[in-house]
């Protein structure tokens, strides 16, 4: 199912600059080329004036195309598998704990609570580095089809960006997975979580970009897809992971650019969208 709204019409340029997207640092780029020799959409500059018969190609609706990350990008079912094997429960009670929960509008942090009464992320993570089965992500939990949607969507040559609600050790972990993207965007590294609209803000900042020229890419109605377009982005929202089949909006589903059963034809979507 998919849905094609009219490209937009304003202007490309930057709705604000960040000065960070070009070099790397803790929350930003694997590309040092940066946001410029991406969109690819500015006419080259000239001293000769056009003739008559010149035509400047319009500007690409879509010129950056931002990911989460937890079941976007990564399986999450093996890493909360390891936590039910932490917390000695059975991986398909814990999962199915887990629909409920979400289902009746909670978190996986309530999830962890219902298990391990007065829970500390911080303190539990210690406990299982310190026993040598360290929570986080690695090559094993990518699903099979992010890699090769982001390099043909860079392919493309548009900025690829990677964004989502992670701890600070994320950071690292999305890098060792050398993914084709522009930027990693860590919200315990940039100090702002979605919903908020400052976190889109800085992915559009980051990028360069109008904010209406940015598709971001998520499996949660509540903290992708309409966080995202009330800021003024479009939206793909992508049915995977438990919170891509629990969770239904029917009106941002109708606004939402696409609607996405996996990430393998994403790559023609866009280009197609793109298209003069």
């Amino acid at each position: 199912m998919t849905h094609h709204p009219p490209p937009p019409t304003s202007p490309d340029g930057p709705s604000a600059r960040a000065g960070g997207a070009s070099t790397r640092t803790s929350d930003a780029s694997t590309r040092t080329s940066g946001a410029s020799t991406r969109t690819g959409d500015a006419p080259t500059r000239t001293s000769e004036p056009l003739g008559e018969d010149v035509r400047v190609p319009a500007p690409r609706p879509i010129q950056a195309v931002f990911f989460d990350i937890g079941e976007t990008l990564i399986n999450e079912g093996e890493i909360y598998g390891r936590w039910a094997d932490w917390f000695g429960v059975p991986r398909h009670t814990f999962l199915t704990k887990l629909g409920a929960i979400l289902a009746t509008g909670g978190t996986h942090q309530d999830l962890f609570e219902y298990f391990r009464p007065g829970f500390d992320l911080e303190a539990e993570e210690k406990r299982r580095a310190d026993a040598g089965v360290p929570n986080g992500f690695g090559a094993d939990d990518l699903y099979p089809d992010a890699r090769e949607c982001l390099a043909a969507l860079h392919g493309q040559g548009l900025y690829v960006g990677i964004a989502g609600n992670q701890p600070v050790q994320a950071a690292e972990q999305m890098e060792a997975l050398g993914l084709d993207a522009d930027v990693i965007g860590i919200s315990d590294v940039w100090g702002v979580q979605k919903p908020a609209a400052e976190f889109f803000e800085r992915c559009a900042q980051i990028a360069d970009v109008l904010p209406d020229r940015v598709l971001y890419v998520g499996d949660r109605i509540d903290n992708d897809a309409r966080p995202a377009i009330a800021f003024g982005m479009r939206a793909a929202f992508l049915r995977r992971g438990p919170w891509g089949h629990i969770q239904e909006d029917d009106e941002t589903l109708a606004e939402c650019l696409f609607v996405l059963d996996d990430l393998e034809g994403l790559p023609a979507l866009v280009a197609r969208y793109n298209a003069p």
